[in-house]
């Protein structure tokens, strides 16, 4: 059997693993082999125009946003941005109010006239519910803004986005959600809120141009481990699919989107209004030329649904399904020659720019082995074939 030889294997080509491949080429010398199961690059980033020529996310919204200059000044090396501050609107008793709740929102909700944050402060003071010890996403609600507004926008998408009740998930699912008494009705609060000018499928073209790495698209992992030898592999799919689901499978939620063409100019106020009732089938409607900057006489948007089956989107936290988590990763610590990487290899609820983070930070750790003390790396200079 003739092989294929590389320094590094790298399963996915999304931020985990274009990054890693550009960093491990680039600064490295190394030669390295990306396969990704899917026909393009770009990982759920992956942007592509439509059959009316309109550049819309194949995968969903993805909007960067972050604080960290590390990870800008990264980017930047492979695309120009241009500035875009995200705006969602919720449909909620045939209105439209900001989320993340703000002032706006609570005098639209309740009737009132609020007219200063101490204002707004107080009388989500008088809504919140004592909890104890704030152990769910539930709790962190509550506890904030009260039963109305926790019922009205976070209950019911809830339920829908991760098929459980909000009682049932860990506090982190909606921690990470502000809640404003000014009038700021941008969804994020980073310093940095971007773009790529020319869409993500570009920038990871640009990532990924280069002599030392050959990537290989439409191309499943186990088709050809047996006939590739490398030094390291750095996965960057489902860590319970690369150990065969051994303790079991660890539980996601999928999304499934319905892309339509519309022939009008705009569909709706912001790039994304949410729609959080539960006779509602749909958590979302996202219109891309929002995000994009295009000008077309027509538009494009996708319909979003949250499923239990599909490809992986996102891991569901909660203290059994980390437990599970724990098992396996023990299990990869104790494998040698395999490094983990991303939302699905670390069972993480990421943003991309935090896997960004992670991959230059794992990028980092397996350079200063090798330059430091032979270890991982200079300890496997044999080319062997990779173990599953």
């Amino acid at each position: 059997m003739t092989h294929d030889t590389c320094d590094f294997l790298i399963v996915g080509a999304g931020f985990a693993g274009a990054v890693l491949a550009e960093r491990l080429a680039v600064d490295g010398g190394y030669r390295v082999l990306v396969v990704d199961r899917r026909p393009h690059i770009a990982g759920n980033a992956y942007d592509v125009p439509d059959a009316a020529g309109i550049l819309i996310h194949q995968y969903g919204p993805h909007i960067f946003h972050t604080n960290s200059d590390q990870v800008l000044a990264y980017l930047s090396r492979f695309t120009t941005w241009r500035p875009y501050e995200h705006r969602v609107l919720a449909h909620w008793n045939g209105q439209l109010l900001p989320v993340p709740i703000n002032r706006t929102t609570i005098n639209r909700f309740f009737g009132l006239d609020l007219a200063t944050s101490a204002a707004a402060e107080a009388f989500l003071n008088q809504q919140a519910e004592s909890v104890a010890q704030i152990r769910t996403a539930e709790d962190v609600v509550v506890s904030r803004v009260g039963r109305p507004l926790y019922e009205a926008f976070f209950r019911g998408y809830t339920r829908k986005q991760w098929g459980v009740d909000p009682s049932a998930l860990d506090k982190s699912v909606t921690a990470r959600v502000p809640v404003r008494t000014d009038t700021d009705d941008r969804y994020f609060n980073d310093r940095y809120q971007i773009m790529p000018k020319h869409g993500y499928t570009a920038m990871f073209g640009r990532l990924l141009d280069h002599p030392d790495i050959t990537v290989r698209i439409g191309t499943e992992y186990r088709d050809v481990v047996a006939r590739v030898r490398a030094r390291h592999v750095i996965f960057t799919g489902p860590i319970d699919e690369f150990f065969d689901y051994r303790f079991g499978r660890l539980p996601y939620r999928s999304l499934r989107f319905d892309h339509r063409h519309v022939a009008t100019a705009k569909f709706q106020p912001v790039a994304v209004v949410n729609y959080p009732g539960e006779d509602v089938p749909y958590t979302r409607v996202t219109e891309y030329k929002h995000l994009t900057g295009q000008e077309h006489p027509a538009t494009s948007i996708s319909y979003e649904y949250p499923s239990a089956e599909g490809d992986p989107y996102y891991p569901i936290p909660n203290p059994a399904n980390a437990a599970l988590y724990a098992r396996y990763e023990a299990l990869a610590d104790a494998t040698p020659g395999v490094t983990f990487a991303g939302r699905l290899g670390t069972y993480r609820y990421f943003n991309m720019d935090q896997v960004v983070a992670q991959a230059l930070t794992i990028y980092e750790r397996l350079a200063g082995r090798r330059r430091g003390h032979a270890s991982v790396l200079a300890h496997a200079c044999e080319l062997a074939e990779l173990k599953t």
